[in-house]
């Protein structure tokens, strides 16, 4: 009984034996999840934190651009000239004569017609002249008359034997010089009847006086005598007008006769008067490297005027259709011009082109795009090929192309 007993009591104290050591596993266990999830919980959101950042700075890196579709060029393009306008007809009236302004009868803005007296010159030396000169000749006709009576009675007496051959061929030499000298007197006559008729200046053509720089009284020099020659009127002709236009060499080919062209002028707004191209130099100028053209312009009422600055819109026929990008999309490099393109990855690619015309917010690409790229406008300067992008989907009102076409 004493063994039962002593068996019994020591299979009673083993559970209060082992119950400590088990319940300090537990709070260490429990203490090494709370540590766990203490750093878990601080680590993790700095982890997640750290990522967005990361995901954030990357979408960041990724350019936003604005793309366009080039754009045909119409079959005929317009370009904007300064040019000259002149009357058609544009002459200075000067005197042939010397002597005193005696009246003059039109003044600047004076519309005439062809013939009307402009003005008289007192010329008394050249009126003398003439009075001489037709006395000489009156003298030089009495001879003549004489001379010829003369050998006319030779002639018959010549036939009596009454004179010698001598004497009758004697009279006839002398009635022939002296019909040479009524034909010199009468030729001097005619000259200076010629000179009397420049006392009087008139018009050319019909037209308008646009100077006279002279009055009554006024000393009239003609430059004969060697002096200095001043116009006395200047006159033009308004109704149709010449206009000069020195059309780019770039151009030339295309500049033809039979074209028309419009004028504008700042002082009529909005309006446009039309002309045509009548004719052109056919030869490139040198120094500017331009074609000189004329445009005719028809002005019945004289609305324009001569001398006036104007723009000439030609339209020219071009070749062939060429693309057109906004100036904002070139990118000027050390590899020459480029302009950035969007591939189908939504990564940009620069492609080298070949630009003609400039048109200010347009030029023309005449090689290196094929029409079906999307250009990037204002492109990045960190720009380059392979890099990734992200396209806006709207773009500024001045990254879409002008609908209107291209002006110069």
């Amino acid at each position: 009984m004493k063994v039962e007993h002593g068996i019994t009591g020591s299979r009673s104290e083993k559970p209060s034996f082992s119950n400590p050591s088990r319940h300090h596993w537990w709070i260490i266990l429990f203490a090494l999840v709370t540590v766990i999830g203490v750093v878990i919980s601080g680590i993790l959101p700095r982890i997640q934190a750290r990522a967005t950042l990361r995901k954030e700075t990357a979408d960041l890196a990724v350019p936003t651009v604005s793309v366009i579709r080039p754009k045909q060029s119409a079959p005929v393009e317009e370009v904007v000239l300064p040019a000259n306008v002149q009357a058609f007809a544009d002459a200075p009236i000067y005197a042939r004569s010397n002597g005193y302004l005696k009246r003059w009868y039109a003044d600047i803005g004076a519309h005439v017609k062809t013939g009307r007296l402009l003005a008289e010159i007192e010329t008394p030396e050249i009126d003398q002249q003439l009075r001489q000169a037709r006395a000489d000749l009156a003298t030089a006709e009495a001879n003549l008359n004489l001379s010829r009576i003369t050998a006319e009675r030779y002639a018959d007496l010549l036939k009596t034997d009454s004179v010698s051959k001598q004497e009758a061929d004697n009279a006839a030499g002398d009635y022939a010089a002296k019909q040479a000298v009524v034909q010199s007197a009468r030729a001097n006559v005619g000259r200076l009847e010629q000179m009397q008729s420049f006392e009087r200046i008139y018009a050319p053509f019909d037209g308008v006086i646009t100077a006279r720089n002279t009055d009554i009284g006024a000393l009239i020099d003609s430059g004969s005598s060697g002096g200095q020659r001043r116009e006395l009127f200047h006159i033009l002709q308004p109704s149709k007008l010449r206009v000069y236009v020195n059309v780019p060499e770039a151009y030339s080919q295309a500049a033809k006769p039979g074209l028309t062209a419009d004028l504008t002028l700042s002082e009529f707004p909005g309006r446009r008067f039309q002309g045509k191209l009548v004719r052109t130099a056919n030869a490139i100028d040198q120094a500017t490297r331009t074609l000189l053209v004329e445009i005719l312009v028809d002005n019945p009422t004289g609305t324009l005027l001569t001398g006036a600055y104007a723009e000439v819109h030609l339209r020219l026929p071009t070749a062939v259709s060429s693309l057109l990008v906004p100036a904002n999309s070139l990118i000027f490099r050390s590899e020459g011009l480029q302009v950035a393109t969007v591939s189908d990855r939504q990564r940009a690619e620069l492609k080298r082109i070949t630009v003609g015309h400039d048109f200010g917010s347009e030029v023309e690409v005449v090689a290196g795009l094929t029409g079906n790229e999307a250009v990037i406008v204002n492109p990045p300067d960190s720009l380059i090929s392979g890099q990734t992008v992200r396209i806006s989907q709207n773009p500024g009102p001045e990254e879409q192309p002008n609908p209107k076409g291209p002006q110069k």
